[in-house]
């Protein structure tokens, strides 16, 4: 990507400012596209929410470098050196186990996740990071980096960290980003975009979209995973579903968890 003579620090600092500017413009994207189709879809869910956006896009651009610089190193460091598990052939590992090395990447960030952000719900580390995100009342498609740069942090090294340990195609690693980035906005923006069908399917119950995520920053204290709802439901702190959303939604009463 740059060329091998620039001296170390340099090359990684231009890769990282790369990434950086790459992770943003992958959030003004993805953020734009679903607030654009909020404004079809629930016109006026955004309504007086100007400040609220300009706050939540600042915060998320200051994220975007965070995220930028540890990415930034694992790409040079597998574009020059080969020194991450990060491989481009297909037939370097077993076809099985793709679908496996997606699964992991999912579950592994979803566990580091769910309890930082139990962490980030203590009183004192809630007060110094985790506020700048529940100032987001309600969240907005806007929302999903909107993050102090402490808890960025906690969520920024989980992937680079990942793919030094367990062996990914970049194709699939891709993918991992996508899902990510897709349902960090999705789960945010304010109403449901997945049929009644699924959202209350026997594996809907177990995945969390935004009826799901709605509830924390309604309760703050439940609801705390990411991808999925295992480790809520595990440690007893999954309380359902927002009744909002599913009242908007038109979804069935069956909100609340047993």
């Amino acid at each position: 990507m740059f060329s091998a003579d620039l001296p170390l620090p340099l090359a990684l600092l231009f890769v990282s400012i790369a990434v950086t500017l790459i992770v943003a413009l992958r959030y003004l994207l993805t953020s734009g596209l679903f607030a654009f189709a909020t404004a079809k879809v629930r016109p006026g869910l955004y309504e007086g929410k100007g400040a609220q956006i300009a706050r939540e896009v600042r915060w998320s651009l200051l994220s975007a470098a965070i995220y930028g610089v540890p990415a930034g190193i694992v790409l040079w460091s597998w574009n020059h050196h080969g020194w991450t598990a990060i491989t481009g052939g297909w037939a370097s590992l077993p076809l099985w186990y793709h679908p496996l090395s997606f699964l992991i990447y999912l579950l592994v960030q979803d566990t580091c996740f769910y309890w930082s952000h139990r962490w980030m719900h203590r009183p004192k580390w809630f007060r110094l990071a985790h506020a700048v995100h529940h100032h987001s009342r309600p969240p907005t498609a806007w929302t999903a980096m909107s993050f102090h740069p402490i808890e960025a942090l906690t969520g920024a090294v989980v992937i680079p960290a990942l793919v030094f340990l367990v062996p990914i195609h970049i194709a699939v690693l891709g993918l991992v980003l996508g899902v990510a980035t897709v349902m960090g906005v999705t789960n945010h923006m304010g109403w449901e975009m997945f049929p009644r069908w699924f959202v209350h399917s026997p594996l809907g119950n177990w995945l969390i979209t935004a009826s799901h995520h709605e509830r924390h920053h309604e309760e703050y204290r439940c609801n705390f995973g990411l991808y999925f709802r295992v480790w809520d439901r595990l440690c007893g702190t999954d309380r359902g579903l927002s009744r909002r959303i599913v009242a908007e939604a038109g979804h069935e009463a069956r909100v609340l968890t047993p």
